[in-house]
């Protein structure tokens, strides 16, 4: 019996890679383009509706889903007692999940987005805003024109496109340091429930408003949170886009391949990196364990790799640096690649010895956090590889040999040397 329950987990694990929620039968249909493309991002798809009594995120301890993707913005409960906790969990293991959110929020989505540092705006709230909405929206100007991207391609992609947006305003805990704004409103822009009076500060103004939100935790897991969940709409996919006063005419919204790329990141298909292959050695010698000696010349080397698409490929950053430490670092240096993502460096060891790490941290927005370390030894001299003579000291060699020569010279006149002799010396003799 036992067996077979494991037998049965590893096909569900294996079979089941991402979870998408539904809120209804009509999102299938408003959203088919959103889910067609995700289709050929991952073809192990399972579809759950919200309140589906088999809803379930893990079974027997393991987590049945690697990713899971939530279009059910205004979902009150989840079925089969399925909790916001229960997502957390899910991120902790280093799963990654996509939501999206609108206007008519629900609190679990609105759960989920606070303990990740994003705090979404109350229900019946919009982004609104006068300057920058699009020429179609004649009532509220909440279809507002968005293209205030991060300047991360990794996440939204090379030039990505302006995009349309229409829903809930989000803000970043600002103690949350791990909290990436994928897309700002405007600075015209402001959160609040259209034609009411505004009586208090809203939740944020401006370019303290995310559209479009993610985190990444410290387990490299990664979560992305739409603030409209129109904007993932065939709708919205296939429409124009030109905002209110702007230059030239219209153009075709970018809003599938802005969420394309932003998707595909979430889901760890661009920006994971992995690192194999780490070398050190002497210059002119073939890598080995032994330790090094003090003024050594050394060469460090490293195989680094990025997810690109899904496939992996060499990785091509020229910002990688490698420290080589004792307490603190006493070499620090850019590590440089070549075409293979073999990224090299030669330096000399510190005249310091004692135990050393190379050390590789490479940290940066979009990427997920590589940390190599490999440890090593650093002896000095031993009494017989000391140089016969110093260049350094010569000048003492010549100090000692010069006072060596004076006492010799010294000795040979004291000793032989006569004083003449005194004139009344000589009268009184005669």
């Amino acid at each position: 019996m036992e067996k077979a329950i494991v037998i049965a987990l590893l096909l569900a694990v294996a079979s089941c890679r991402t979870l998408v929620i539904l809120e209804n039968v009509l999102t299938k249909e408003s959203h088919s383009s959103f889910l067609a493309d995700l289709g050929t991002k991952d073809a192990d798809i399972v579809y759950k509706y919200a309140t589906d009594s088999s809803l379930t995120i893990k079974k027997y301890g393991e987590s049945l889903y690697n990713n899971i993707v939530i279009l059910a913005p205004s979902v009150a409960s989840f079925g089969n007692g399925v909790a916001a906790n229960d997502f957390l969990t899910f991120l902790d293991d280093g799963g990654n999940i996509v939501m999206s959110a609108s206007s008519d929020i629900g609190d679990p989505i609105k759960e989920i987005a606070a303990e990740v540092g994003i705090e979404i705006d109350d229900e019946g709230t919009s982004v609104i805003d006068h300057m920058n909405y699009d020429v179609s929206d004649v009532g509220d100007h909440d279809l507002i024109v968005a293209d205030s991207f991060i300047s991360t391609s990794v996440i939204v992609g090379e030039s990505p496109k302006p995009v349309l947006f229409k829903g809930v305003g989000m803000a970043a805990d600002s103690d949350n340091l791990l909290v990436i704004d994928i897309l700002r409103a405007s600075p015209t822009a402001y959160s609040h429930a259209a034609n009411q009076d505004i009586l208090e500060y809203p939740l944020a103004i401006g370019s303290s408003l995310l559209l479009v939100a993610g985190m990444q935790a410290r387990n490299n897991a990664r979560i992305v949170i739409f603030g409209s969940h129109d904007m993932l709409s065939d709708k919205f996919y296939n429409a124009d886009v030109k905002a209110q006063g702007a230059e030239g005419g219209v153009e075709a919204a970018g809003n599938q391949e802005f969420a394309s790329n932003v998707v595909d990141w979430a889901l760890r298909r661009n920006g994971d990196l992995r690192f194999s292959n780490v070398k050190h050695n002497k210059i002119g010698e073939a890598p080995s364990d032994a330790a090094y000696r003090i003024t050594d010349e050394v060469e460090y080397s490293i195989l680094i790799e990025e997810m690109r698409n899904g496939n992996w490929e060499a990785f091509k950053g020229s910002d990688v640096q490698l420290d080589f430490q004792r307490i603190d670092p006493f070499v620090r240096t850019f590590l440089v690649p070549d075409a293979e993502g073999v990224f090299k460096v030669e330096f000399k060891v510190p005249d310091v010895y004692g135990v050393y790490q190379f050390k590789v941290d490479y940290d940066r927005i979009g990427f997920t956090h590589l940390y190599s370390t490999t440890q090593v030894s650093v002896r000095p001299f031993h009494h017989t590889e000391y140089e016969r003579f110093i260049p350094s000291a010569y000048p003492y060699y010549a100090s000692a040999f010069s006072m060596m020569g004076g006492l010799f010279i010294f000795s040979f006149v004291f000793l032989y040397h006569k004083d003449a002799p005194k004139a009344d010396a000589i009268k009184k003799t005669e």
